[in-house]
């Protein structure tokens, strides 16, 4: 019950009429994020991060999610009337909501589509509503030892359950940590890595990084590829949401598996991605018109987008209750949350009470805004697309570099991004993951801190990670997480090996008989 009254609270900080106007600009500028193929929520949530600078944290977080929402929302646009996924964990909506905007149903595909988003996002906020302050309570009982036991744990989960190489991952993450170390040591004072440059005397800011890393990488390789757009036009009518709104019932089943998958991809570090091809196979798997997959069927447009905007909220749960992003979005607005002097973890529940139940009320809303703009303005943002790259390219690359300059007033700031922009770039065309990367680069410090707290206490005996139950459970979890990609492989080796010999002995049988 205390969460429900926390949560009337946070209803109340939304009563503020600038809030609800961040709110729908955000979502606004997350479709318009979301319909342009390369940029992304995590792209578009760094480019704007600078605009909020001058907001309260309540205001400028509630604007941030709601351009998530957006983003999450608007992907789906171009999936079905382009063929061209408007973000990553777009890609399984094309496989149906294409084929239906070619038979002439893609206003059907498209209402299909941001409801069963909206229906995912709801049921991951409602897990985030009554988890959250249970995660956080215990939380607080946490010592540097825990902590460091549960950053040690996210960056092996990117190892062991990423869809990426391994190798891969670990160079991407090494490269982070090696980055998050330049500057002033805040514990020694003493300088790293900085070869006698004053401009490396901060470090490298985390949002410049991202700026460029997301923003410019992504329109680089964008450019490069040629995108042009043809598509579908479309038009959604009430008469069209009201007859597919009938038929979602029908696939109640799809939409509690797909939030389920959604939602555990999503606190751990699986991503939306993954959960929205997850929920389309299993989805296909069960229903009984499977074999029509891929040829314009209603429940292959529901079932990844019900996924895939439950991880994306679901992701804001270990973000908020210990310090953790869940997906790169989260990532980029955890560091938001740290330079307006917040620090995400359990005690954000304690100090900070009114901004987390108002951003928690803000997505119930910022579901309800989505659901609202992107089915009232499909035609409008779908015109956005006939005008051509060549013209919104430079515009998205100006705003960039004016996020980058205003983070510090400094010219150097630009050209920073830039060398993150070409670092995107390269990990782009050689298929290495941008997320390691950024987890490292913002959780580095504090789990090198947490680490080094661990070791003074402890008078530099590593038993401590094992000290009690919890810290042990993590550490141990952690490590298993770390060789799960070579134990996978060898126990698949033996059971291949051991499914060889009982083939072979049928096959002697049966010459014997």
């Amino acid at each position: 019950m205390d969460a429900l009254y926390s949560l009337i609270e946070g209803f109340g900080v939304l009563g503020d009429p600038w809030n609800i106007f961040y709110m729908f600009l955000g979502v606004t500028l997350g479709v318009l994020i979301g319909v342009l193929p390369g940029l992304g929520g995590a792209n578009g949530v760094a480019i704007l991060l600078p605009l909020t600078f001058s907001m309260s944290p309540v205001s400028a977080i509630i604007m941030l999610s709601s351009i998530y929402w957006g983003a999450l929302f608007g992907g789906a646009i171009t999936s079905v009337l382009f063929n061209i996924p408007g973000e990553p964990w777009s890609v399984a909506t094309t496989f149906d909501g294409h084929p239906m905007a070619q038979k002439g149903r893609a206003g059907e595909a498209l209402t299909a589509a941001f409801t069963s988003s909206f229906l995912g996002g709801t049921v991951a906020v409602l897990l985030i509503t009554f988890l959250a302050p249970i995660i956080a309570d215990f939380a607080l009982e946490f010592g540097p030892a825990e902590f460091f036991g549960v950053y040690l744990l996210t960056f092996c989960s990117f190892v062991g359950m990423g869809k990426e190489s391994p190798f891969k991952v670990l160079a991407a993450m090494m490269l982070g940590f090696a980055l998050a170390a330049v500057g002033l040591d805040s514990v020694t004072g003493t300088l790293r890595m900085t070869f006698g440059t004053v401009e490396l005397l901060r470090g490298f800011d985390f949002l410049i990084a991202v700026i460029g890393l997301f923003g410019v990488g992504e329109i680089l390789l964008t450019i490069e590829e040629g995108l042009s757009f043809k598509g579908k036009s479309a038009t959604i009518s009430p008469t069209v949401v009201w007859q597919t709104w009938k038929q979602i019932p029908q696939h109640w089943a799809t939409i509690i598996r797909g939030a389920v998958v959604g939602c555990w991809m999503g606190i751990t570090p699986g991503g939306a991605t993954p959960a929205s091809f997850m929920s389309y196979g299993l989805a296909k798997r069960f229903s009984k018109r499977g074999r029509f997959f891929g040829t314009g069927e209603l429940e292959g447009v529901v079932a990844p987008e019900t996924a895939a905007h439950a991880a994306g909220t679901s992701a804001l749960l270990p973000m908020l209750t210990l310090g953790i992003p869940g997906s790169p979005t989260a990532a980029v607005m955890l560091g938001g949350l740290l330079i307006w002097g917040l620090q995400p973890g359990p005690l954000l529940f304690v100090e900070q009470k009114e901004f987390v139940w108002g951003l928690i009320a803000s997505i119930y809303l910022g579901n309800i805004a989505g659901l609202l703009v992107v089915l009232t303005t499909v035609p409008l943002f779908a015109s956005i697309l006939r005008i051509p790259f060549s013209i919104i390219a430079p515009v998205i690359l100006v705003i960039c570099a004016v996020g980058a300059y205003t983070v510090h007033n400094a010219f150097g700031d630009v050209a920073v991004m830039l060398f993150f922009g070409l670092l995107g770039y390269v990990f782009k065309k050689l298929n290495y993951p941008l997320a390691p990367l950024v987890l490292a680069l913002v959780l580095g410090d504090m789990a090198e801190s947490a680490f080094r707290q661990a070791m003074l206490v402890s008078q530099g005996d590593l038993t401590v990670f094992w000290s009690n139950w919890l810290v042990g459970g993590l550490v141990t979890l952690a490590l298993l997480m770390l060789f799960w990609p070579a134990i996978s492989f060898l126990l698949g080796r033996l059971l291949g090996k051991k499914g060889g010999a009982d083939e072979d002995d049928g096959q002697v049988e049966t010459k014997a008989v």
